[in-house]
Formats: C-alpha cells, sequence, structure tokens
C-alpha cells in the first residue's frame, strides 16, 4: 500500500485529450454484434453473494453512498475495497475524515479479521512481526491511499482521480466525502460541477469513481431514508449513475437496549440500491455488523470473509 501526495493540479485537472467523435451508426455494428454475442461472465461485483445476479461494478460509471452520520458507509466502502482487490482490481482511497494511519488500521482489522484492541492482542507487535507481510505483500501495488485530510478543493479531487487512473492504472476510485470536497453544503452549483467532472474522468478513462456522502437528519434516527433525502443539490443523484443508501437499523438496536425481543432475520443495515442506470433491479440487501471483523455479513451465522489470503489476490 502506497500514498500518493504532491500531485500536480494543473497537469491534471483537465483530460489532455479532448476530442469528441461523432461516427455512423454502422460503424458500430461489429462491436455490438460482438458484444452480444460473447459469452456472458459475471463483472466486478461487491463482496456478498445476494448482490451478484443484481449489481456489479462497470467502468466508466459512478456510485453514491449515502448515509447519516455513524451509518457505516466510510467501513463499508473500506470493505468493499478489499474485495475489489481480491478481484484483481486496483484501487485508491482518498478519506477526508481519517489519517492513511487509521484507514491502514481499519483496513487490517477487516483484512485478518481481528480486533487488534482485544486483550488477546496486547503483545502486539509479536503477532505483527509474524503476519504483517500477508497484508503488505497482498495489497502493494494494489491500494493506494490519498494522503489528505480535512477540506480540499474539488480542483484537487479531480486532478487526484486523473492520476490514479492515468498514471497508477487505478481501477476504482473512492473519495470520502462529497461535502470535504465542495465549499458549503449550499454550494449546489459547486456541487453539480464537481460531480459532473467526476463523471466525466470516470468516462473518459474508463474507471469507476465511489463517492460517500450524507443524508439529512430526519425527525427520527429510526426513520428510512431514501434518495431524496440526500444532501444538497438534486443533481447529483441525477449525473451518477448508481446510487446506494447505507441504513443502520437503530430501531434493532435501541430495541436491543430496551430488552426487547429481536427476530433473527432483523438485520443491522440496510444497504438499499435506489438507482442502478444501466442496470435491471433496484434491490435491498440485509447485512449484519460483525464487531470483531468490522465487518458486513450476509446471516447473524456468517462467518468473516477470507481476505487473508495472498494466494487469492
Amino acid at each position: 500500500m502506497e500514498l500518493i501526495y504532491d500531485i500536480d493540479v494543473d497537469e491534471w485537472y483537465e483530460p489532455k485529450e479532448m476530442s469528441r467523435k461523432v461516427r455512423d451508426v454502422i460503424l458500430f455494428q461489429a462491436d455490438f454484434e460482438g458484444a452480444m454475442l460473447a459469452p456472458q461472465k459475471r463483472g466486478i461485483t461487491m463482496p456478498w453473494s445476494q448482490s451478484w445476479d443484481d449489481f456489479e461494478f462497470r467502468p466508466g460509471e459512478v456510485t453514491i453512498w449515502a448515509g447519516s452520520n455513524g451509518s457505516g458507509k466510510s467501513m463499508l466502502t473500506t470493505q468493499v475495497a478489499l474485495s475489489l482487490c481480491k478481484q484483481g482490481q486496483k484501487v485508491v482511497i482518498a478519506s477526508f475524515e481519517m489519517t492513511p494511519v487509521r484507514t491502514f488500521e481499519r483496513i487490517a482489522q477487516q483484512f485478518y479479521s481481528k480486533n487488534f484492541r482485544a486483550p488477546q492482542f496486547q503483545s502486539l507487535e509479536t503477532w505483527f512481526e509474524k503476519h504483517r507481510m500477508r497484508l503488505v505483500d497482498s495489497l502493494h501495488k494494489k491500494m493506494y491511499l490519498y494522503d489528505q485530510q480535512g477540506s480540499t478543493s474539488a480542483r484537487e479531487v479531480i486532478a487526484m482521480a486523473r492520476y490514479s487512473a492515468v498514471e497508477l492504472k487505478c481501477n476504482h476510485i473512492i473519495i470520502d466525502n462529497l461535502m470535504k470536497c465542495v465549499a458549503g453544503e449550499d454550494d449546489y452549483n459547486g456541487q453539480k460541477q464537481f460531480v459532473d467532472k467526476l463523471t466525466s474522468v470516470a468516462r473518459d478513462h474508463q474507471v469507476h469513481i465511489h463517492l460517500v456522502h450524507h443524508i439529512r437528519k430526519s425527525g427520527s434516527e429510526e426513520d428510512r431514508p431514501n434518495k431524496m433525502d440526500i444532501k444538497g443539490s438534486s443533481s447529483i443523484t441525477d449525473q451518477v449513475d448508481n446510487v446506494f443508501i447505507v441504513w443502520r437499523n437503530k430501531k434493532k438496536e435501541n430495541a436491543i437496549k430496551d430488552g426487547k425481543p429481536i427476530g433473527s432475520d432483523v438485520p443491522d443495515m440496510l444497504l438499499m440500491c435506489e438507482k442502478q442506470r444501466n442496470g435491471a433491479v433496484e434491490e435491498r440487501y440485509k447485512l449484519w455488523f460483525h464487531r470483531e471483523s468490522l465487518q458486513y455479513l450476509e446471516s447473524p451465522e456468517a462467518v468473516p470473509m477470507a481476505f487473508d489470503d495472498a494466494g487469492e489476490f
């Protein structure tokens, strides 16, 4: 895993080739026939098998991951990032709310499926001496962290995304989060222009961009949101290709605190696909949080995903 920094913003903000071609439809015939006749195979997926028939990460698209503060959207996207690396993809994570060291610690816990703060890991240095290279070997040249915290500028983020696509050959760019990239929650024009630029980068370089975002506060933390609750300009969801709402089931958590019975089929989280421009369906996926591994699993009985398998990376 490497840090990227000192990017020349002026060089990478605009694409080097701005030409657009208008061509007769007959020139696309061979490509169309080839696509129709080619064997169908599964694309790049999310880590949960229940979604494999419904959704895939297509090159040239932008996906919004929206949720309230503390909903788990950032933790979920790092699990997605590990899954992408395991599928042979290259990923860059630009988190403006967490340091690279803190992000790396979360990734390590999800990778090894172990809580390093637990008593059995008090001799942490010895454990890492024995096992740390599995993580390093697995993610080296496959995952990158952008070393920038706090507010940044849309221009810098666009430059980072284009640099990651062209120079690092990354397939996926995770930006966490939109409000750190645009000055002011009410700057709707700035939000629109930023997301428009992201869609251009994704299309121009055939990468998939993941944009973490917030939803508006509701009357109750137990309310289930939809894409109309996403903060900012409506043009955000209009322009992107896919919209996921990450909903933490606070109703379940509050019931447990009050000692009320909860059915085993009640999830800790709902991952709700509210838009999929180039897909057939918009589904909702039930997930359960596994605290030791910081992973979201498909059932209460499921074991953490096996990212700690260097041979499969």
